[in-house]
């Protein structure tokens, strides 16, 4: 078995095959080295094992990064119709879902057998189930890196190992520990897209409405740094979750408040105080026409609202107050579900230690970094592996 290649990629996920397969195409000798021994598991388990592997208005401004400009070349070099002409050649049916968001037909499966075809086109060397303990640059030039199933040299080496999200399916450190070993500075790590946790004491009144989805406007950040999505939001027995919570967890910055606006088309003080002399109903049957009838009488209970109060007979002070309660709720999360619930991990290597065309590290010639291994963080909905496909085609042709 050869031990000499022009390329090891150390990764073998969306990235890490994206950059094999461009790179070896161009007729490079490429070495793709896995510690685990089941290709692409993030892949796989992806979009509820379909694999949202796109989205169709995938541009700069999906992507957080403390550098943001950073990712608009990667990005604008290999698009979403790349990605689709890609899987065109292969026969893999698509559907659009949501907002953009591209899934396949049939399974995430599909995905990986056309990566793998792409690596395999080129005559990759697969080393799966290999840990790499150690990356050392050479004097003569070239990296040389001890693996479990030996040395491997190498002229130039990618980074594809991604983040610390999931760790059940093998996330590590090592990208993060490479880059420090290198002297790159690290944006520090912390989960993204990611359910949001609450003080259990204070958060007891509203475990009954575990469970519970629904659409609203969801926000944090003050002015200019102010972040809105709409999504749905889900009720869970520690805090919330939901698209709209994994959303505004990549923005939220701890101690401070989220702000839910749980009926977005509807301005509850001017309907309750508007409407107050015609309103024949008690309050929670008025409001159960816009809300769940169990929400309401959840909340209601939670903020310290009678349900059976006759709207009619309420104070317009406390009307409005219900109105602000219903439409910008604000809450303070006291953490979130961690690395093991979070989709992607924001931060990694900072970007300005890395050239934008190649994703080479400016003082490491010949050493690249790709995918959620640097400072690069997308929106929920396929933005994560278009960043993964853009990245790691980059790298493959600057190879």
């Amino acid at each position: 078995m050869s031990n000499q290649f022009d390329l090891a990629v150390i990764g073998a996920g969306a990235a890490g095959m994206m950059c094999a397969a461009v790179a070896s195409q161009r007729g490079k000798r490429v070495v793709l080295i896995d510690h685990a021994t089941r290709l692409a598991e993030k892949i796989r388990i992806s979009g509820g094992g379909r694999c949202n592997f796109t989205n169709l208005h995938a541009g700069p401004n999906n992507f957080l990064s403390e550098n943001p400009h950073f990712c608009k070349s990667a990005l604008s070099r290999y698009t979403p119709q790349d990605f689709l002409s890609l899987m065109k050649r292969y026969q893999i049916a698509w559907h659009e879902k949501h907002k953009g968001q591209l899934f396949c037909d049939d399974s995430a499966e599909d995905i990986i057998r056309m990566l793998k075809a792409e690596c395999d086109a080129g005559n990759v060397d697969w080393r799966m189930g290999s840990k790499v303990d150690e990356v050392q640059k050479q004097e003569q030039g070239g990296f040389l890196l001890q693996t479990s199933a030996g040395i491997i040299r190498a002229a130039q080496v990618v980074i594809a190992c991604g983040g610390l999200s999931i760790p059940k399916i093998g996330a590590t450190d090592f990208a993060h520990k490479v880059a420090r070993q290198f002297g790159l500075k690290i944006i520090e790590p912390r989960p993204a897209l990611v359910p949001l946790t609450f003080d259990a004491k204070a958060w007891e009144p509203f475990v009954p409405l575990s469970g519970i989805s629904l659409e609203v406007d969801i926000e944090t950040g003050e002015k200019k740094s102010r972040t809105v999505f709409r999504e749905d939001l889900l009720f869970t027995h520690r805090g919330l979750s939901g698209p709209a919570v994994l959303q505004i967890s990549s923005f939220w910055e701890p101690g401070k408040a989220i702000r839910i606006n749980l009926l977005p088309e509807v301005d509850v003080a001017e309907d309750l105080v508007g409407n107050k002399s015609t309103i024949k109903k008690n309050l929670a049957n008025h409001l159960s026409q816009y809300l769940p009838a169990r929400l309401v009488d959840g909340l209601l209970t939670a903020h310290g609202f009678a349900g059976d109060a006759r709207v009619a007979d309420m104070q317009d002070k406390r009307l409005r107050l219900l109105g602000e309660k219903l439409n910008r709720w604000e809450l303070i999360p006291n953490g979130s579900e961690g690395y093991r619930k979070a989709e992607v991990t924001r931060g990694g290597v900072d970007t300005r230690e890395l050239s934008q065309q190649s994703m080479m590290a400016n003082k490491v010639p010949g050493l690249y970094f790709i995918g959620e291994a640097v400072d690069v963080t997308g929106w929920l909905g396929g933005y994560n592996f278009q960043w993964a496909w853009a990245s790691g085609t980059a790298a493959g042709l600057a190879i």
